[in-house]
């Protein structure tokens, strides 16, 4: 199972889920469906771009666990 760790970046970053939508330029709808983790997939270009505007690796937003 894949879980998405989006709310510890945020609050690392201290930074609402609205301005990583902006940022990353996708809808707050479709960010809060990858941060609730109930995304099926997600593109390699937003998993980019929300590295980019986070400051992070894909590591640290995804974590694989059986």
């Amino acid at each position: 199972m894949i879980i998405v760790n989006l709310d510890v970046m945020l609050a690392k970053r201290k930074m609402k889920v609205s301005d990583l939508a902006d940022k990353v330029g996708i809808t707050l709808a479709n960010i809060s469906i990858l941060k609730n983790g109930k995304a099926k997939a997600v593109r390699l270009e937003t998993l980019d771009k929300i590295c980019d505007v986070l400051d992070c690796q894909p590591g640290d937003i995804l974590e694989y666990r059986k």
